[in-house]
């Protein structure tokens, strides 16, 4: 096929809805809510690729509207290109918000049509393979200590040997001892020839602690052998992070709301991280994820993409992952049908805990078309040319 079949003819969204899960960042999202939207390309030679957006669906067909001026009758085989021309057009029309995080979705989508044109997993055309597998840690929400320790064991019985814990009452109830009691009945329950994560979830609507609060919790989390601490703080607290990554026993994680790569410089250049964690889904896409993780390469920090969204996303983040020499674990939804239930062929982990990287063509992953359907109502425009 000559590259002139590979002209974008149309971009659809679908948004997922009904099993939406609790995220952590709102008390008013349900399940019906629409949080995630899977992203189709259409070109002309029939080749479509997917895509995945952190933003209701409604603002991104909204966007898409926006944004159809610039992407109609472009290359779908040059992304980079195309993805940067959509953000230095819409630097007046809402840079890092919807806009933004549609481009996401439309770029990663875009990397799927090129992979599957050149017959190579996208990892290979970041550069290299690294790894062909990679640990997925099991993220899920915190909650009260016994609970919080049925919860740890179960996804130890499910296979996992990575597990994160976030959000829920750690650091809302201004109780250290309540804070202890979660990670400590975490640890018990997962055991102790395992890696733990912790994320207080500084980036939730008035988040009550600050500096003093981070400190002190990190020194408690060094006793339970935890690999890092994430959003401890507000997530513009920039001289916070600072401070807290200097004293801190155990490494400081966070980025996950900041978008594009230019928001991340400042934080990187000024050690305010460890660990960076910007979402392909809405920093700005694969292109985008892998200017910030190269970028984090050269000031020593390592990168791990936050994962909280789609099946389509985990594949964005294991192909990254793949080709970048320090990503040796991703994040992975536990119990979520947006990563569970839409692939025709489902993650399965490995006697040790691990993901074999998919290396088929594109993003190495195929959404299955009735399975998305129990999920999106207007799926099936996913799948038609």
């Amino acid at each position: 096929m000559s590259s002139r079949d590979f002209t974008i003819r149309k971009i659809v969204a679908a948004p997922l809805l009904g099993e939406s899960p609790k995220g952590g960042w709102s008390n008013e999202i349900r399940p019906e809510d629409s949080v995630h939207t899977l992203i189709a390309v259409h070109t002309e030679a029939g080749v479509i690729g997917h895509g995945s957006v952190f933003t209701n669906g409604g603002l991104v067909q909204a966007a898409l509207k926006v944004l159809e001026p610039l992407y109609r009758g472009e290359n779908a085989l040059e992304p980079e290109r195309v993805s940067e021309k959509m953000h230095q057009h819409t630097f007046w029309m809402g840079r890092g918000g919807t806009l933004t995080h549609t481009v996401s979705g439309i770029d990663i989508a875009l990397w799927d049509i090129l992979g599957k044109a050149l017959g190579q997993p996208v990892a290979r055309l970041l550069g290299g393979i690294y790894r062909k597998r990679v640990m997925p840690y099991c993220s899920i929400l915190m909650e009260e200590p016994g609970l919080m320790r049925e919860v740890a064991a179960k996804a130890r019985a499910d296979g996992f040997r990575a597990l994160k814990i976030g959000w829920g009452p750690f650091g809302r109830r201004d109780s250290v001892k309540l804070d202890e009691a979660i990670v400590k009945a975490a640890r018990e329950g997962f055991g102790d020839d395992t890696k733990l994560f912790v994320d207080a979830g500084g980036s939730d609507a008035y988040w009550p602690q600050g500096l003093k609060w981070a400190l002190r919790t990190s020194r408690m989390l060094e006793a339970y052998d935890i690999g890092w601490f994430e959003e401890a703080l507000k997530p513009d607290a920039l001289e916070d992070f600072i401070e807290l990554r200097k004293q801190s026993p155990v490494p400081i994680a966070g980025g996950e709301v900041l978008t594009r790569r230019q928001s991340f410089t400042p934080w990187l250049s000024r050690g305010a991280f460890d660990i960076v964690q910007p979402d392909a889904t809405k920093v700005g896409g694969i292109s985008e994820q892998r200017r910030i993780a190269w970028m984090a390469e050269e000031f020593g920090v390592r990168y791990i993409g936050h994962g909280w969204n789609t099946a389509i996303g985990v594949a964005a983040d294991l192909q990254i992952s793949a080709a970048m020499p320090n990503t040796d674990v991703v994040e992975f939804i536990g119990g979520s049908a947006y990563v569970d239930g839409i692939l025709t062929k489902p993650f399965t982990l490995d006697a040790e805990g691990y993901l074999e990287i998919p290396l088929q063509p594109g993003i190495g992953v195929s959404l299955d078309p009735e399975k998305v359907a129990k999920y999106a109502p207007d799926g099936a425009a996913l799948f038609k040319n």
